[in-house]
């Protein structure tokens, strides 16, 4: 036997010793590591060792972004693109395709029909600012679709259309639609339990009919939301941004009433920009007549040169009996001042009436010192017995130290309320 041939094998380096550790994982683990990995670098991987050639190939989550392309690289987006989808093996069952620019509508309408044809169960489409992308119709062939997310699209629904039965949460932003065609998709996705809707256009009256939704975000110029079989819902932001400037309603009708109706099983309930103004419109009343039992946490912005808009959200709070935290943003109005604001509280010197026996937290920012803000703070102070905490931001610097001297003299329900004070 030669020298050569009695020498031990050379031991393996650090490096190839720490591969070897990963390459032993469990193949799922492998997955989840891949799936943290840029399109890129997962594809690098391949090099690594023939235990590795076919794994990025074998992907089920693809993310595509502006991270895919290299300067040093001559393919572009779509080249890369292609090649994956070309080279992959086995199902995709998350796609997401995210681009700052505009990209050829061929190439897209391209994978679409390949995604289509693979059982995808995640699509996520977040295009360019540019113009909008038209989805073509095999996208509605998606029968396994559980997640639909589109970012600047316009959206058609063809004949053949019989609805996403698994979806489970649509989330449309940018995007271009008829009323019909979006009731028609919310009536048609009978498991949908959530929906995220901004800044769409092509129509301006919300109707909402879902029966298993449980999360619903609304922000856009719409002039009216109607929810209607939403009794699951526990989670609903609503930032509506047409300032109502008649409150003008037929009769004595009530949005807010019309509005909270179906909002029995409400959890946490954040109202943003106008629309505790439209929530306004119509008869008000002291109460709800069917209290928010459920509800916990309670977000407004609220403008207190508004006396309509302050009944409201008194009304709000007053309905809720398991309050634990609320939140309120005080809204700058450009208008006149709105009602008797300051002598709001002169109608409720009774606080038995009102105690929100499980509130905990108060948070009330952006505030200026007017009379109508101090005299809420001196309200929920005394209608609060188990507070602990009322954080309070004023506007700006000035005054705020007069401010403070005010309400630290306002009496307490709570013993062990804190009342903290934030620079602006």
């Amino acid at each position: 036997m030669s020298e050569e041939q009695r020498k031990p094998p050379k031991p393996p380096s650090k490096v190839e010793a720490e591969l070897d550790k990963i390459s032993n994982l469990p193949s799922d683990v492998i997955d989840i590591i891949l799936e943290h990995l840029s399109i890129k670098e997962a594809v690098r991987t391949s090099i690594l060792s023939t235990k590795w050639r076919y794994k990025s190939a074998m992907l089920q989550n693809l993310k595509f972004d502006e991270q895919c392309v290299s300067t040093q690289n001559p393919l572009t987006f779509a080249n890369i693109v292609d090649q994956v989808l070309l080279l992959h093996i086995g199902p995709i069952r998350k796609f997401k395709l995210s681009h700052r620019d505009l990209l050829a509508t061929a190439d897209i309408d391209r994978w679409v029909l390949h995604l289509s044809r693979s059982s995808i169960k995640h699509l996520i489409l977040e295009l360019g600012n540019g113009q909008r992308y038209n989805l073509p119709s095999c996208l509605f062939s998606c029968e396994d679709i559980i997640c639909l997310r589109l970012h600047n699209c316009i959206l058609k629904l063809p004949s053949t259309f019989n609805g996403f039965k698994s979806l489970k949460r649509l989330n449309i932003e940018r995007v271009t639609l008829t009323q019909n065609v979006f009731e028609d998709v919310i009536v048609h996705c009978p498991m949908l339990e959530g929906l995220i809707l901004k800044n769409c256009n092509g129509f301006t009256h919300l109707n909402i009919d879902a029966p298993t939704l449980k999360f619903l975000v609304i922000e856009g110029d719409f002039q009216d939301v109607n929810l209607r079989n939403t009794l699951n819902l526990e989670y609903v932001y609503i930032a509506l941004e047409l300032n109502v400037k008649q409150k003008q309603v037929v009769g004595s009708s009530s949005n807010l009433l019309k509005f909270v109706v179906h909002l029995c099983h409400i959890r946490c309930l954040e109202i943003t920009s106008y629309s505790l103004k439209y929530l306004a419109v119509g008869a008000l009343p002291g109460k709800l007549p069917e209290p928010l039992i459920y509800l916990k946490v309670l977000s407004m912005s609220v403008s207190f040169t508004d006396l309509e808009e302050i009944t409201t959200a008194l009304c709000l709070i007053s309905s809720s009996p398991a309050l634990q935290e609320l939140e309120i943003f005080v809204h700058r109005d450009d208008g006149d001042v709105v009602g008797e604001v300051n002598s709001w509280l002169e109608n409720l010197d009774d606080n038995s009436n009102y105690q929100f026996t499980q509130l905990r937290g108060i948070e009330i920012t952006c505030i200026s010192g007017a009379k109508a803000e101090l005299d809420l703070i001196k309200f929920l102070l005394l209608s609060s017995p188990v507070l602990e905490r009322m954080t309070l931001q004023p506007a700006s610097g000035d005054g705020s130290l007069e401010m403070l001297k005010k309400v630290v003299q306002f009496r307490r329900a709570s013993m062990q309320a804190e009342i903290i004070f934030l620079d602006p």
